[in-house]
């Protein structure tokens, strides 16, 4: 597991959040005087990651100044001077990432998963990309998806109303991708992973999902943001101690 990638999307601009987190970018919001960022990072080295590759744009300086700070782990930063969504990020960092594959989370977001086994799900389907899944708990203002039995993703649709006749999942923003496939992505700037990417990776037949019983907690909107002050220390806490 050191020798994989963790690539971190942490360059958005966090509109929603700002009535109530201003001063900072939607990363660096404090979870019980927490940055959020440091609890998805040490949960990620908990795990045995070792190198990360943080995409920032908004109020990137502050982000850099933090995690140079740091010595428990290689941090390189990946700087946007504007937008590029999410799939662009990806494309723009591709000289800084070395492993193949390497492991892609958003930065904003946290959802319990066993990494080896993420990888080993990813091997052993020979996925093109694979993504963990998790059920919608009544959001649906995620990527929606149709999974099958194999855990094929037949269909993502982002954002977008729940399909019928089956249990309602969603993308909980944590990805396995080959170092190879960026590259591969023709759709200029800005480009989505959402919007450009995942839904023709699924209609092709070689992406999977990986499904979890845990919840995706993101701090994107004011009252998630109060939700997880309140219950994600406790969730990353017990991971740590289980693990």
């Amino acid at each position: 597991m050191s020798l994989i990638d963790a690539v971190i999307l942490a360059g958005g601009l966090g509109t929603r959040l700002q009535t109530v987190v201003s001063d900072r970018p939607k990363p660096l919001a404090t979870i019980q005087d927490r940055p959020f960022l440091d609890l998805l990072v040490d949960d990620l080295l908990h795990q045995g990651l070792r190198r990360f590759v943080l995409c920032i744009s908004h109020q990137r300086e502050q982000i850099v100044a933090h995690f140079q700070a740091r010595r428990d782990a290689e941090f390189v930063f990946s700087e946007e001077t504007h937008p590029l969504g999410t799939g662009g990020a990806v494309r723009h960092a591709l000289p800084l990432i070395r492993s193949n594959p390497f492991i892609l989370l958003n930065g904003d977001s946290y959802c319990r998963v066993d990494l080896d086994a993420l990888l080993d799900f990813h091997v052993t389907r020979g996925a093109q990309a694979s993504m963990v899944v998790t059920a919608a708990r009544g959001r649906n203002d995620g990527g929606n998806i149709d999974l099958a039995a194999d855990g094929r993703i037949t269909a993502f649709r982002e954002k977008a109303a729940v399909s019928t006749g089956g249990p309602a999942l969603i993308n909980a923003g944590i990805y396995v991708l080959p170092r190879d496939l960026p590259a591969t992505w023709n759709h200029p700037d800005p480009l989505s992973l959402e919007r450009d990417v995942f839904p023709q990776l699924a209609a092709s037949g070689k992406c999977f999902g990986l499904m979890v019983e845990s919840e995706v907690f993101d701090i994107g909107t004011p009252d998630r943001y109060a939700d997880a002050q309140q219950r994600l220390p406790n969730t990353t806490n017990k991971k740590l101690n289980d693990s």
